[in-house]
């Protein structure tokens, strides 16, 4: 399926702006992109196993709360990083 990656992020992915990923679900899906882009899934995921509190994901523009969130082929997912400023 096709993924949205934040532009903070195209560093590790090589400057692409999408990839293709593979996964049932959220989580798989992450795993299967830092197989890609080494490195990526901890931009991602912290130590515990849980999305990063300036992460979210959308699934076919719905967000989605949990790694353990059913994606099917056809979904479109994005990657959306929020940035604080002062």
């Amino acid at each position: 399926m096709r993924v949205i990656i934040p532009s903070a992020l195209h560093s590790y992915t090589g400057g692409k702006r999408q990839a293709e990923a593979v996964g049932k679900t959220v989580a798989e899906l992450i795993k299967d992109l830092d197989r890609q882009f080494p490195g990526f899934g901890f931009r991602i995921v912290d130590e515990q196993g849980a999305l990063r509190p300036h992460i979210r994901v959308s699934v076919n523009l719905e967000v989605v709360a949990s790694l353990d969130s059913v994606v099917k082929p056809t979904d479109e997912v994005a990657l959306i990083q929020a940035f604080s400023g002062g």
